[in-house]
């Protein structure tokens, strides 16, 4: 039995804007969701608008990824919201690490692996 485990970076994605700033995206600074795995975790209660998760969304696979110390996703954290006359941001930060098995989240096998084998 082959060690099939991966790890990726648990994320915040954070509401941020300067103090007094009116938001056009139905936000409030310190709203927040949470990334863990492939699952988002809203509060209760508390919504996104899908404008600002689609302007984020691209970016969470590469930043839940171990990256270079050189590299701008390990630098960069804020993307801007996407109504250009709206000047929040919404801060990616990394809270934390989980372990994955590669085996409980496809069924293609790696490769050199027995078809139907577990890893």
């Amino acid at each position: 039995m082959s060690d099939d485990t991966f790890e990726l970076y648990d994320l915040k994605v954070e509401v941020v804007a300067p103090e007094g700033a009116t938001l056009y995206c139905g936000a409030t600074p310190g709203d927040h969701f949470e990334l863990r795995g492939e699952m988002l975790y809203l509060p209760p209660g508390q919504g996104i608008s899908i404008y600002s998760l689609a302007a984020v969304l691209p970016l969470l696979a590469a930043k839940q990824r171990p990256t270079d110390a050189n590299d701008w996703m390990t630098s960069d954290a804020d993307v801007a919201c996407p109504d250009p006359h709206c000047p929040s941001r919404l801060r990616i930060t990394r809270t934390g690490k989980r372990t994955f098995s590669h085996v409980a989240t496809t069924a293609v096998p790696l490769p050199g692996a027995t078809p139907g084998a577990k890893d």
